[in-house]
């Protein structure tokens, strides 16, 4: 698995994470808030399935 996430995408989809997960918490939404596990793991490992699919990548290129 090469990376695909860059950084400024790891940290809005850990932010989005925690904030639908911090909401199923405090019941202000259902059970479906727990699906920010997702973008969590994602931010975790650097790597998204469906970036991959599309062919997309958030990384940053280096010009050697």
């Amino acid at each position: 698995m090469k990376a695909n996430v860059g950084t400024i995408d790891r940290i809005i989809r850990v932010a989005f994470g925690v904030v639908l997960i911090a909401a199923t918490l405090t019941s202000v939404i259902g059970p479906w808030g727990w699906i920010g596990i997702v973008p969590l793991g994602t931010a975790v490992i650097g790597f998204c399935p469906a970036y991959r699919l599309f062919g997309l990548s958030t990384c940053a290129t280096r010009n050697h």
